[in-house]
């Protein structure tokens, strides 16, 4: 990589919601984006997820466990095998750490 990444380039040309796109990878991590609107399905993953709110709001909800809200400038871990979902009532985008073999409706 020998540019910076616009981040809001890059939203502004995301396709839809929960159509993410790669920023770049580091080490053994890709950072990507993602617009939430809606609710995305239930699913889990074989390592952590971190999401890192950007703008807007949104939830994550995990099986057993309360909700946490993200506002922008905020992040949470999603521990591996948890079942989770991100909700969000009006658009919203994040950052998410991963691997970048990490599928997106999990394993």
């Amino acid at each position: 990589m020998d540019e910076p990444v616009s981040i809001s380039d890059v939203i502004a040309g995301l396709p839809g919601p929960y159509q993410p796109r790669d920023l770049v990878t580091a080490n053994d991590a890709v950072v990507r984006i993602a617009r939430f609107d809606g609710e995305f399905p239930w699913h889990q993953h074989e390592e952590d997820e971190l999401f890192l709110c950007w703008d807007g709001t949104f939830r994550v909800e995990m099986d057993g466990r309360p909700p946490i809200a993200l506002h922008p400038g905020e992040l949470f871990v999603v521990p591996r095998g948890l079942r989770h979902r991100p909700v969000a009532a009006s658009p919203a985008h994040a950052l998410m750490f991963e691997r970048p073999e990490t599928k997106q409706y999990g394993n």
